[in-house]
């Protein structure tokens, strides 16, 4: 048994079990991957697959709970692979950060200049989605860190660190009639159509939540996943819409004014999520705590051991 089959079964499960599309995807020929996962079965003496003729058709309960011990060995195989570099070349290698648009867009591009000049030798990646493709990414070790909202709902296996709060504002065109009240309320607000974020965000959920408590119906007319598309279409006038303070920069945005909503919604808290048992490199620490500068390396550390120790106790995140 060697890790690369264990590579190549984990693979194919991910992929649906399509020997076809694993074969591509691994560059090896579908026979040879055939093959690998033969005398890997023969090897642990059982059937990873159920078959149907020689398709496979789903994988076998001893191949359910092998996949998951597979994966987990994959993960400390790579964490050896880091900790070994951070002893050979603790300046160089690669960060890859999940985050949302308005992250990328506005909180992270002063943090990664100052990394990028920290760090040279440090090859930078972002990868863009939802709060909850994000955490994703990192789950499935596509990204070392993610930077987002909290998630609908909590996701298991990844140790969630609260950064700051987003408090929210409300966007108008200019001249729009909301910006003749002295003080906005939820009653002002619904008249209006608006424009907020995708389903997929928490984001938009608080702020029907808002509405609802009230009694009140908003009419959402566009949903998206970019603050920037959003502030588009309500230039254009299609309707007013709520976003973080962050998303608003009045020297480009001259064609909108926004109004402080803060006593109407409640802020959302963005955090970085790492993936449990996942070795950082020392620069990832340093990233961490240039995006917030209460995550000391320390405290960083100290999160992941009580994660880790909730978990081994059956206790619920804090």
């Amino acid at each position: 048994m060697t890790l690369q089959q264990l590579k190549y079964l984990c693979e194919v499960a991910r992929r649906g079990l399509n020997i076809s599309k694993t074969a591509g995807a691994l560059h090896i020929s579908q026979p040879g991957l055939s093959r690998q996962l033969h005398l890997l079965e023969e090897e642990l003496g059982v059937e990873l697959f159920v078959r149907n003729s020689k398709r496979l058709v789903r994988l076998s309960a001893a191949g359910s709970k092998i996949v998951a011990i597979a994966e987990g060995a994959l993960r400390e195989a790579q964490n050896i692979t880091e900790a070994a570099r951070e002893f050979s070349d603790e300046f160089s290698g690669t960060l890859t950060i999940a985050t949302t648009h308005t992250q990328a867009r506005y909180a992270l591009p002063d943090v990664i200049r100052r990394f990028a000049g920290q760090f040279p030798g440090v090859r930078l990646n972002l990868r863009q989605g939802t709060p909850a493709e994000v955490s994703q990414l990192v789950l499935s070790g596509n990204a070392d860190i993610s930077i987002a909202a909290e998630t609908v709902e909590p996701v298991p296996g990844m140790v969630m660190l609260p950064c700051y709060q987003l408090p929210r504002i409300v966007l108008t065109p200019a001249r729009h009639p909301l910006l003749r009240v002295k003080r906005l309320t939820l009653e002002k607000l619904a008249e209006y159509p608006l424009i907020t974020y995708d389903f997929s965000f928490i984001a938009r959920s608080k702020i029907v939540r808002a509405f609802e408590a009230k009694g009140l119906a908003p009419n959402v007319v566009l949903n998206a996943i970019d603050a920037d598309v959003i502030k588009t279409y309500v230039e254009f006038g299609l309707g007013i819409a709520v976003l973080p303070s962050m998303a608003f920069d009045a020297k480009r945005d001259k064609g909108l004014r926004a109004m402080d909503a803060s006593h109407l919604f409640e802020p959302n808290t963005i955090h970085i999520g790492i993936r449990r048992n996942h070795y950082l490199r020392g620069y990832t620490y340093a990233f961490i705590e240039m995006f917030a500068g209460h995550l000391t390396r320390a405290r960083v550390e100290q999160a992941i051991r009580d994660a880790a120790s909730r978990s081994t106790t059956g206790l619920a995140p804090a």
